[in-house]
């Protein structure tokens, strides 16, 4: 159903629109990383440790990038589960662990962002590149504008009646 139109209630809603959107991107991306045994929250705690240098603590790395301190945790566990990280203690604060990337996870960081670079490059490929290019900052401006945390889908609200 790639070109299916829009049901016309829903074809200007933007959470609509966003929510199809992601859901499409997610696919492709589960698909492209699963030779990797990455999820994509993986891959992004694994860029952030790169990009973070090698004395990131985990609470450094979660506040960077809007993540909690439990999911956090969760995520480098799995991820030292695999291999790919390592936690020690810091040379300069005993009480701080660093987290920083193995050999193994360095390798698997630079294939894995490639599979995620042509899974982007596909997802926007029925865009020309100034409009591919505009969509990614637009939705980098709305990012910065309403804060970097993490969002989880709001609570469903359980009616009087049935309290």
């Amino acid at each position: 159903m790639k070109d299916a139109p829009l049901p016309d209630p829903l074809a200007d809603r933007l959470g609509y629109l966003l929510k199809q959107a992601h859901a499409r991107l997610a696919a492709g991306m589960a698909e492209a990383l699963a030779p990797y045994r990455l999820h994509p929250r993986e891959l992004g705690v694994m860029a952030a440790i790169e990009a973070g240098g090698r004395q990131s603590s985990q609470m450094e790395i979660a506040e960077r990038i809007g993540l909690d301190r439990t999911s956090m945790v969760g995520v480098i566990d799995a991820l030292e589960e695999k291999g790919y990280v390592e936690r020690r203690r810091s040379d300069r604060d005993r009480r701080r662990n660093v987290v920083t990337l193995t050999p193994v996870g360095e390798r698997t960081l630079a294939e894995a962002e490639r599979a995620r670079e042509r899974v982007d490059r596909d997802f926007l490929a029925p865009l020309d590149p100034a409009a591919a290019a505009a969509l990614v900052e637009t939705l980098a401006a709305l990012h910065r504008a309403h804060g970097r945390d993490v969002v989880g889908p709001p609570e469903c609200p359980v009616p009087h009646d049935r309290a």
